[in-house]
């Protein structure tokens, strides 16, 4: 199985390099040059613990390059920029292509599908972690971390069942859902509860579980975002806001920043539309009210454009 990474970051790297290490054919398409010369010249290297080891692994700027189709097209770009990613993969998009999402929030299968026709499209969350080190080199959190994967229409299929099993050979444990919508609004919970308050207060995990208010906070964003689902019918399996409290900072050091953080600290636009936008729209939707997240966004999107360069901008 040919997988191509569109998106070779933090976890982009992780997980592509563990797949690679587990006897998977992998290609990582990422615009970030020196980190492409870095693993083509001497291996991804991969920091687990303390321990490092080097995973050889192919890598290039554009899907132009490959020169074949992609058997499996995992996206893992930042979610605005993920029409543009798809579009530009059309190169390695053949016939048998299945194109799936391990990206954060709601809204991205919609995209893809646009894009290549449902029929080619898979969904997929993943707990697994990572953080980009430098050109070439990453620390991943793989070890106990879940990933699920499944078809948007629930149905088990000889494909769902051959990249399930690849994953699992590959060390990632990996479930196949026949519920990945209910996953989906899982992970997003798990999102939510310290994307947009440490976005905006700019702590770590150690702060934000320090202040009894943020945790107030935080667990009235999550509470808003369970009723939404359970008005659209989803078949959720976090239903009390505290355990997505309590997930979202298991087995993370005091020092971890959401990915938010990171990018408003980096000075690019977050993926704030796609996870607590996600609620609001779809609370606007089913005529659910969602204050906590709709003030987040706007708080968030006031950070972006003061720092970031925000479209629109003057």
């Amino acid at each position: 199985m040919r997988i191509c990474f569109i998106g070779a970051g933090a976890l982009g790297s992780t997980i592509g390099g563990t797949l690679a290490r587990g006897g998977a054919e992998v290609w990582l398409i990422d615009p970030f040059q020196a980190h492409v010369d870095a693993i083509n010249a001497s291996g991804l290297r991969m920091l687990e613990g303390d321990a490092e080891s080097v995973v050889k692994v192919r890598a290039c700027t554009s899907a132009a390059e490959l020169g074949a189709e992609a058997d499996l097209l995992i996206v893992l770009v930042k979610s605005y920029h993920t029409r543009d990613a798809i579009r530009a993969a059309a190169p390695i998009i053949g016939p048998r292509t299945v194109v799936m999402s391990l990206q954060n929030g709601l809204g991205h299968e919609d995209i893809l599908s646009e894009e290549v026709g449902r029929d080619r499209v898979m969904a997929g969350k993943t707990y697994i972690g990572g953080v980009l080190l430098g050109p070439g080199r990453v620390r991943s959190g793989v070890m106990g971390k879940e990933t699920v994967i499944g078809e948007l229409d629930g149905s088990v299929t000889e494909r769902a069942r051959r990249i399930s099993e690849t994953f699992n050979r590959a060390g990632i444990l990996t479930q196949l859902s026949d519920n990945i919508l209910g996953a989906m609004w899982d992970k997003l919970f798990i999102n939510v509860a310290g994307g947009g308050v440490t976005a905006i207060t700019g702590l770590t995990y150690g702060g934000l579980y320090s202040l009894p208010i943020l945790e107030e906070c935080a667990l009235a964003a999550i509470s808003e975002g369970i009723s939404v689902a359970q008005a659209a019918g989803v078949k959720i399996s976090i239903t009390e806001p505290r355990r997505a409290w309590t997930m979202a900072s298991a087995g993370l050091p005091p020092e971890f920043k959401t990915s938010m953080l990171q990018s408003l600290q980096s000075g690019n636009l977050t993926e704030v539309d796609y996870i607590h936008g996600s609620v609001v729209r779809w609370g606007a939707r089913l005529n659910v009210p969602t204050p906590v997240n709709s003030t987040l966004v706007a708080l968030v999107k006031g950070i972006e454009y003061a720092r970031c360069d925000y479209p629109g901008k003057a």
